[in-house]
């Protein structure tokens, strides 16, 4: 019985090796298009333009929180610092956008459903990727996911 339980010990230490060293990494960039897509669903159901305008403020809030947080939980290189914190200015700057600020016009609130389609294109199309530890990749998500 001792040897079966040792034999079972092994092979589940050997497969979980196995595991980490497959799924080493995942990218940031992934994630955020996932959550901004199901942003822009959401703006598309919705009629009322200042609800619209909410739920793109909240999307976007989401995001540099969350990076925020993993800036503060994850041991990054500089390079990878450097990445997330153009990534959380380009967010920041699409909130000036969205709301009139730092010298932007205020979106129309008959143009909403095409800033979020604008915003998804440049999320998705931003040159960025930002790999990291899979633990990290499930904390961006648990996070995005309580925000």
């Amino acid at each position: 019985m001792r040897t079966l339980n040792t034999l079972l010990a092994s092979i589940l230490f050997v497969c979980t090796i196995q595991t980490v060293s497959f799924a080493q990494s995942a990218n940031v960039s992934e994630s955020f298009k996932k959550h901004f897509n199901e942003t822009v669903e959401e703006v598309q159901n919705t009629n009322n333009a200042d609800e619209k305008r909410a739920i793109l403020n909240r999307s976007f809030t989401k995001m540099i929180t969350t990076l925020d947080r993993i800036e503060s939980l994850a041991s990054l290189t500089e390079d990878e610092s450097a990445k997330l914190a153009s990534y959380k200015s380009d967010l920041s700057e699409k909130i000036s956008e969205l709301n009139g600020l730092d010298g932007f016009d205020e979106i129309m609130d008959e143009d909403l459903d095409n800033f979020s389609d604008y915003s998804q294109d440049f999320i998705e199309q931003a040159n960025r990727t930002i790999t990291i530890g899979v633990t990290t990749a499930l904390l961006i998500l648990i996070i995005l996911l309580l925000l």
